[in-house]
């Protein structure tokens, strides 16, 4: 569990590094330009986290599943071969994915209007630019869409069904609420992201924005919850419902000098 949610923790940094420090930039730019290049990786980048996250938010589902469903089979199930494997393999389909996705969509002609209507390179906003038929891009990201959003996210509802039902059957209900607190911060950053993506990009109004003359504000906001906020609190909803991290934590301000002195005082 600690090794993939190391791995989301990086990854949330990732996020955020490619996602605010250009926008702080173009905010307080007189002259808000990108170059094409740039645009490009950013928009690689950006896709590329995403997708991982989706892959790897799946992969920890699963690392619940076996852990309250088949508890004593744990060390053998998710051994390190296998949690290192489907680290690995999130992000080489975020990489791979993004990798297509992007390189078809800087193949296109933009002979239109140049402006982004957007905070940052996001691929339906540049899509939206290009001034030939995009349907074969819409239906590649429609099906990279339901392969990387929609089967990590059935992969979660089943487990998560499969440990409620496992739940269910626990007598104590000490027993009971110990198996949800473990899986409550997970769920939260589930339902938190994937719904956020799900809006962006599987709500039919998405096909008619890459087809009209403005990107809705509220596509913008969505960009940004996904983008910056989730990644942002990520680590908050963690710590919060996790008990070892809560007692390292009051571990590090027992040492700290300024914390014992508050203590005395109080």
């Amino acid at each position: 569990m600690y090794f993939l949610l190391g791995n989301l923790s990086f990854l949330d940094i990732c996020y955020t590094t490619i996602s605010i420090p250009p926008m702080v930039v173009t905010f307080l730019s007189e002259r808000k330009t990108i170059s094409f290049s740039g645009c490009a990786a950013q928009m690689f980048l950006g896709l590329a986290m995403g997708t991982t996250e989706c892959v790897l938010l799946g992969m920890m589902a699963f690392d619940r599943y076996v852990a309250i469903c088949s508890p004593l089979r744990y060390s053998v199930i998710m051994s390190k071969d296998s949690y290192v494997l489907m680290a690995a393999a999130s992000w080489i389909i975020g990489i791979v994915n993004s990798a297509v996705q992007t390189a078809l969509v800087i193949q296109l002609p933009f002979c239109r209007n140049n402006v982004i209507n957007h905070f940052s390179c996001e691929i339906l906003a540049v899509m939206k630019l290009a001034c030939a038929d995009i349907s074969g891009n819409e239906f590649i990201m429609l099906v990279a869409t339901s392969l990387f959003i929609l089967t990590p996210l059935l992969l979660i509802i089943i487990s998560y069904t499969l440990i409620i039902v496992s739940i269910l059957k626990i007598r104590s209900s000490e027993g009971r609420s110990k198996a949800f607190s473990t899986c409550s911060a997970h769920l939260t950053v589930v339902i938190i992201f994937y719904g956020t993506i799900l809006f962006m990009y599987m709500k039919p109004k998405s096909k008619e924005t890459l087809k009209s003359d403005g990107m809705d504000a509220t596509d913008k906001l969505i960009a940004v919850f996904y983008a910056i906020i989730t990644p942002m609190i990520n680590p908050l909803i963690y710590s919060l419902r996790n008990k070892d991290v809560k007692e390292a934590v009051k571990h590090l301000l027992r040492r700290n000098s300024f914390y014992n002195k508050w203590e005395r005082d109080r």
